[in-house]
């Protein structure tokens, strides 16, 4: 039986402080389903992701899990003034990810998720797979980071003058609460000079689980490199490089990308 439940707030600590995360299942409700944690970009949220977390798991007979970070969708806005810091994709894999899957009453090291991050959201699922090592099944990324590359502060520097000069805030709007949360938070973390050094591949070498990587090659907030890297640092990581695709594979190519976890997934479990 598939399920499209209606998003709701967990309270999670974060730091010194008690936050509100909005989170939203979809696909089977069946006992033993494999769940499959979706992590959304930069800008992303709940909402924003549409209706292609419960299509492929309703495709796929698995669980999703779907959920806004701090400062997005319904989520607790970022507080008026407060930066990102340059390592905001670290603490939410290491601090944030795990206190939302206690909260919602996930024992990721009991039943190990599958983690499909879009953007920033795949540095976050490298991040914790790298981390935790245990508590991942699997990694399906769709255009992530693992360093910082011009294109992609050009890309960002354009979405501030968007922002400033067009309708984006008020198109954002409707996916977030707080638009000015969703978008300075991530717009002046990664246009911060201390961001510039940022880079995980040290990291990468760590994670034990199955990866796929996914990116257009369109992408305008990344080139190649970036899934290459990748497959360089981790053993039998696999990539899908899809033709007239930008950043967001699951919105340009849903139906390839949607056949190609499935079949990923599916090769695991055998």
């Amino acid at each position: 039986m598939a399920v499209d439940e209606a998003s709701r707030l967990a309270a999670v600590r974060d730091g010194r402080r008690t936050v509100e995360l909005e989170y939203r299942w979809v696909g089977s409700s069946a006992a033993g389903a494999q769940l499959v944690l979706f992590l959304h970009e930069g800008l992303g949220s709940v909402e924003m992701w549409r209706d292609f977390p419960a299509r492929l798991c309703e495709a796929g007979g698995l669980r999703g899990l779907v959920w806004s970070r701090e400062g997005y969708g319904r989520s607790t806005p970022r507080a008026h003034g407060e930066a990102w810091p340059a390592d905001f994709m670290h603490r939410q894999a290491r601090e944030t990810l795990p206190a939302l899957l206690e909260a919602v009453g996930v024992d990721a090291k009991r039943t190990p998720p599958w983690l499909f991050g879009h953007s920033d959201g795949g540095s976050i699922a490298l991040i914790f797979a790298a981390s935790y090592p245990e508590q991942a099944s699997g990694l399906i990324v769709l255009a992530p980071h693992i360093f910082v590359e011009e294109v992609s502060i050009v890309s960002i520097r354009q979405a501030r003058e968007a922002y400033r000069d067009s309708d984006l805030r008020s198109r954002l709007a409707r996916y977030h609460q707080d638009p000015e949360s969703a978008f300075w938070g991530w717009n002046d973390a990664w246009l911060s000079p201390d961001f510039r050094s940022w880079n995980i591949e040290p990291l990468l070498p760590r994670i034990r689980c199955p990866v796929l990587a996914i990116q257009g090659r369109d992408d305008e907030y990344g080139t190649m490199a970036q899934i290459d890297g990748i497959a360089a640092a981790i053993a039998g990581a696999q990539l899908l490089k899809l033709d007239a695709c930008g950043h967001s594979p699951h919105r340009d190519q849903p139906a390839a990308v949607i056949a190609a976890a499935l079949q990923f997934i599916g090769a695991q479990q055998q």
